[in-house]
């Protein structure tokens, strides 16, 4: 198939464009280069660098893709509290650009969304119907996205879906910002500096590793719409994961705390059974083993 990813200079996207090389895909990589990374595009893929917000029509006449993986994305939360603007900006004005695009050559779309961030506090593994109660504008403008992807679903008769990741972890996954604790921790860690944990570390993640994510995305392209949250169904605290994380890197060095972080959620973890009965997926790398994987990643300096 022609396949558009969008943000596959990043580190999510450029995994899933690697998965589409593997199979024989023509792939696409359409990234501005603002966080992604000229070198993580695989051998194989072209390269247009672009604008989602302005260049996504182009593209897509040029290319006419069959398929599109959309991960290009504003996706600090922080970011998203200071400039609620920019953030709508990118993530939902960008992604009308992308879903009109899509809509004149009949692309199917697979969105790449957030789990965590839209629902909010979790007392037990959230469903996809579970309340969604975003704390900061990060997930409400997700979850405009998705919202308007089941619009036009419903309009056009279009078959886009929408992926709800977990904390997402894995080699080429940027140390720096304010996303990707497992990255942060391991930069922190091979350079000889001291890991920060805000709070008391009993907050907890679904961490679930990019192969994994990959593998569900490919899945998705194959469903006719519907919404699937792509996770394990574990709670990890931030204490287990910096412990697990010494054990992979074999340095031990105590962290720093620091204070409590405000609006931070405490526990997210999803209920992914949806996606196991209708997508035939299911994570398969334990945390511990998707950490050495990517301690080995961090450990080579790339």
């Amino acid at each position: 198939m022609r396949a558009v990813v969008t943000g596959g200079a990043g580190f999510i996207g450029s995994h899933v464009a690697d998965a589409l090389l593997a199979r024989g895909d023509e792939v696409h990589v359409f990234d501005d280069l603002s966080s992604g990374r000229r070198e993580n595009v695989p051998d194989g893929a072209r390269l247009h660098e672009g604008d989602v917000r302005r260049d996504a029509e182009s593209l897509f006449g040029e290319v006419r893709p069959e398929l599109c993986f959309h991960l290009a994305a504003q996706i600090d939360v922080r970011v998203s509290i200071d400039r609620p603007d920019l953030d709508a900006d990118v993530n939902v004005i960008g992604t009308l650009h992308v879903l009109e695009a899509a809509r004149e050559h009949g692309t199917k779309l697979v969105f790449s969304s957030t789990g965590g961030a839209i629902y909010g506090e979790c007392e037990s593994p959230a469903a996809e119907d579970h309340p969604r109660r975003p704390l900061a504008p990060y997930g409400v403008s997700k979850l405009a996205a998705e919202e308007y992807i089941a619009a036009y679903n419903r309009l056009y008769g279009s078959t886009h879906v929408a992926l709800r990741y977990g904390n997402v972890f894995g080699p080429r996954q940027d140390p720096h910002g304010e996303a990707g604790v497992v990255a942060i921790f391991m930069n922190a860690l091979r350079d000889g500096k001291t890991p920060r944990i805000f709070g008391d570390g009993s907050q907890t993640r679904d961490y679930v590793y990019v192969g994994d994510v990959v593998a569900a995305s490919l899945a998705a392209a194959q469903q006719d719409g519907g919404v699937f949250n792509v996770g394990t169904g574990v709670e990890t605290s931030v204490r287990d994961l910096y412990e697990r994380v010494q054990r992979a890197s074999a340095i031990t060095r105590e962290a720093e705390l620091a204070p409590a972080r405000p609006g931070e959620l405490q526990r997210s973890v999803l209920d992914a059974s949806l996606a196991e009965r209708e997508l035939g997926w299911k994570p398969e790398r334990s945390l511990d083993d998707g950490l050495a994987q990517t301690w080995a990643w961090f450990k080579a300096g790339v």
